[in-house]
């Protein structure tokens, strides 16, 4: 007789990383998906990518949240509408405007929260350090120092996050979820719009040249399609 999976919190954007990710998660863990709306331009469209992710991975345990502190604070383009986003070209070497400040410790202590009540040892997130857009919460050691805070701020203190594609270029995580059939064509990237792609914006330029790198085409519709 097969043992049960082990049971896993999933953070699912419902971006082509956490896409990947959550595929990944899935195949391996049963799975609870957590999607956390703040306020971000393109929520509802990340929402709607959560759910049809889920559905097609068949992931029925769901949390989505709310988390209103993020757009009160401020001080991203992505969470404020004074604040244009920029065009992938005119990205310097620092710290984008896009970036939201503290963001994935909101979602990650959510989810160790949820993962403490529903008895899941794993964490899974799609963090990037290579080939992002440069966001201090995408680094290792940001991951190793909040699996210490885990350890010690938790009942068991046995919950770990799990990165495993940060490390990872772009191209090979778009090969990497292909392997896997991953639902590329149910993701939403772009930074700020929900119609169609925008084609311009950091993340946008990053996915289309990371499918272009693995002579795939992207599934999802843009506006400007070349990069």
């Amino acid at each position: 007789m097969s043992q049960s999976k082990q049971r896993a919190v999933v953070l699912l954007s419902g971006g082509m990383d956490s896409c990947v990710c959550a595929t990944l998660a899935a195949r391996d863990h049963e799975v609870a998906a957590l999607h956390v709306s703040y306020g971000q331009r393109t929520q509802e469209r990340e929402r709607g990518a959560f759910s049809a992710i889920c559905d097609r991975l068949r992931i029925r345990d769901r949390l989505v949240v709310r988390n209103e502190a993020l757009s009160m604070i401020g001080g991203s383009a992505l969470t404020d509408l004074k604040i244009a986003v920029p065009e992938s070209h005119a990205i310097g070497r620092d710290i984008p405007v896009t970036y939201v400040p503290f963001r994935n410790a909101h979602f990650l202590a959510v989810a160790v929260s949820w993962a403490e009540v529903i008895s899941a040892e794993k964490i899974y997130i799609g963090a990037v350090e290579q080939d992002s857009s440069g966001y201090p919460d995408c680094r290792p050691a940001y991951y190793q120092a909040f699996n210490q805070v885990i350890k010690v701020g938790t009942r068991e203190g046995n919950i770990e996050i799990i990165t495993p594609l940060i490390g990872m270029r772009k191209a090979e995580i778009v090969r990497l979820g292909l392997e896997l059939n991953a639902p590329f064509d149910l993701t939403w990237s772009c930074y700020s719009r929900e119609d169609a792609a925008c084609g311009m914006c950091d993340s946008c330029v990053l996915r289309l040249r990371a499918f272009e790198a693995v002579g795939a085409t992207d599934p999802i519709s843009y506006i400007i399609g070349r990069v």
